[in-house]
C-alpha cells in the first residue's frame, strides 16, 4: 500500500478533462506521484487505454467497496425531505455515482488528494500533506461563505437539536471538489451507525434540500458529524493560502501555463473549471470555439503530450449543430421527467 496518492473519478465522457488533468498532476504536483482513478460509472474504454500508457496511473476495481457506497447514498437520500417531490424537480444530478469517490476512504493510499475531474492541478500538494499531520481533512474552497438558504447544510434545522451553533458549523462547510485526508477515517461499522442517524433520527434533515442528491451536502454532514479535526486553507491565518479556484469566479494570472491568484500572485492548488460541461471540453479539444474561461490553459494541458493534435484554430459550431444540440438537450431533458 503506498504511503501518498492522488484519487480522481472519471469515466469516458470527461476523457478530455482526464487527460488535462493528469498531464498537469505529473507537471505540477510530481510525476511519481500515483494516481488512482476511480470509475463513475463502466464506460472505460478509453480511460483504460490512458492508464496503461502511463507508469503510475491505476484504475480503482474493488467493485464491493464501490456498491457498499453507492447504497449508503441511495439509501440515505431516499429518505430525504425532497425525494416526495414531483420528478419534474428533481436535479439533473438525481442518482448520479458522484459518491463514489469517497471509496478513497477504503482505497489504496493511507494518505491522500482528491482532484474533481474538471480540474487542473497547480502546485504541488506538500502543503496538504504537511496539514494531515495535524488534521483528518484538508479542503480550500469558499463554501463556508454561503447563504443559510444554500449552505450545505440547514443551520437553523441543526441549531435546533442543540448540538451545534452556527459558530460551530459554519468552519466546516466545504465542497468536495478538492480535498485531502487518510484511509480508514470511515469505516464501515462508523458507516453503519451515519445511515441509522440519518434515517431512523431523521438527521437527513440537516442536509440542505437545495442539495439532494449532492454527495458535497452529503459529505458536509459526515464530516460534520465525526466529528475529526479539520483544515480549510481559506480560512487560514497565514494570507498566502488563501486564493480562488474557480474558473468562472476567480481572476488568475498565467505564468509559464501556471495560474496563480491574480491578487498576490499567490500560487493556487488547483483551477475548478465548475458549471462547464464535459461536452463543452470534447467540443474545444475537437477545435470548437467554447466559450470557456482559461480555455488555452485547459488546451495546453491536454495536448502536452501530443502538441500536434492541438487545434491550431477554433471555430464557432454551424447552425446545424446549434440545433441538433438544443433538440438532444430537451429530449433528455424530458426524459429525465417522465423516467
Amino acid at each position: 500500500m503506498e504511503s501518498f496518492g492522488i484519487y480522481t473519478l472519471a469515466n469516458d465522457v470527461v476523457y478530455d478533462q482526464l487527460v488535462a488533468l493528469l498531464n498537469s498532476i505529473e507537471m505540477n504536483v510530481n510525476a511519481d506521484i500515483p494516481v488512482c482513478i476511480i470509475p463513475y460509472d463502466e464506460r472505460l474504454d478509453r480511460v483504460k487505454q490512458e492508464i496503461n500508457s502511463r507508469k503510475n496511473v491505476i484504475l480503482f476495481d474493488d467493485w464491493d467497496v464501490i456498491q457498499r457506497w453507492e447504497e449508503f447514498a441511495h439509501q440515505v437520500w431516499a429518505v430525504h425531505p425532497r425525494e416526495r417531490e414531483t420528478k419534474a424537480s428533481r436535479p439533473s444530478w438525481y442518482k448520479s455515482h458522484l459518491q463514489r469517490k469517497f471509496v478513497a476512504f477504503e482505497g489504496v493510499f493511507e494518505q491522500f488528494v482528491f482532484y474533481d475531474g474538471d480540474s487542473l492541478a497547480m502546485k504541488p500538494a506538500t502543503d496538504v500533506i504537511e496539514k494531515l499531520n495535524k488534521y483528518d481533512f484538508v479542503f480550500d474552497d469558499w463554501e463556508h461563505l454561503k447563504n443559510r438558504t444554500v449552505a450545505a447544510l440547514d443551520i437553523s434545522v441543526i441549531e435546533k437539536t442543540g448540538l451545534y451553533k452556527e459558530a460551530d458549523i459554519r468552519p466546516k462547510l466545504h465542497c468536495s471538489s478538492f480535498f485531502g485526508s487518510k484511509r480508514g477515517l470511515f469505516t464501515a461499522d462508523e458507516i453503519q451507525v451515519m445511515k441509522q442517524q440519518l434515517i431512523d433520527k431523521r438527521e437527513i434533515e440537516w442536509i440542505n434540500g437545495h442539495g439532494w442528491w449532492d454527495d458535497a451536502f452529503l459529505f458536509n454532514y459526515m464530516t460534520l458529524r465525526c466529528d475529526r479535526p479539520l483544515f480549510n486553507f481559506t480560512l487560514s491565518p497565514n494570507g498566502q493560502d488563501r486564493t480562488g479556484n474557480c474558473a468562472n469566479a476567480d481572476p488568475f494570472v498565467n505564468i509559464n501555463n501556471v495560474l496563480y491568484n491574480q491578487d498576490g500572485l499567490k500560487p493556487i492548488h488547483r483551477i475548478h473549471y465548475m458549471s462547464y460541461s464535459s461536452s463543452d471540453f470534447a467540443r474545444l479539444s475537437q477545435g470548437e470555439d467554447v466559450n470557456i474561461l482559461y480555455r488555452d490553459e485547459f488546451l495546453y494541458y491536454r495536448f502536452l503530450k501530443q502538441p500536434e493534435q492541438r487545434p491550431q484554430q477554433l471555430k464557432p459550431p454551424s447552425v446545424a449543430s446549434k440545433t441538433n444540440r438544443f433538440i438532444k438537450k430537451t429530449i433528455k431533458k424530458i426524459q429525465r421527467t417522465i423516467a
